[in-house]
């Protein structure tokens, strides 16, 4: 069945950088557009990023700039690359994989930014 696993996630001072990765099995993964959102404590879960199968991308605005997503269908990963983060970055980051009405998710990743 398709499973996507989550990495990357960690606690890194305001101003840093992760990567994090969403490895993809079970599915057909270079037809699925893929997502990365994130979810802090008592709020909603927001899309953060989007590729589709073509490499198209798609950013939440306070991403742009900052963030880049990226995939290799040879690896069926995705990968999202945060650079100067803040705190207001902090939540539980969450892979997905979405095509037409069928949608996977991942477990999770924390990311916790200090100020």
């Amino acid at each position: 069945q398709a499973q996507l696993v989550e990495s990357g996630g960690g606690l890194v001072q305001a101003g840093g950088s992760l990567r994090l990765s969403c490895a993809a099995s079970g599915i057909i993964f270079s037809k699925y557009t893929m997502a990365w959102y994130r979810q802090a404590p008592g709020k909603q879960r927001d899309m953060v990023a989007t590729i589709t199968s073509g490499g198209t991308t798609n950013y939440l605005d306070s991403a742009k700039g900052r963030f880049t997503i990226s995939r290799d269908n040879a690896k069926n990963t995705v990968y999202l690359q945060m650079n100067s983060l803040k705190p207001m970055d902090t939540a539980v980051y969450y892979c997905a994989a979405h095509l037409y009405s069928t949608s996977y998710w991942g477990q999770g990743t924390q990311v916790t930014v200090s100020s």
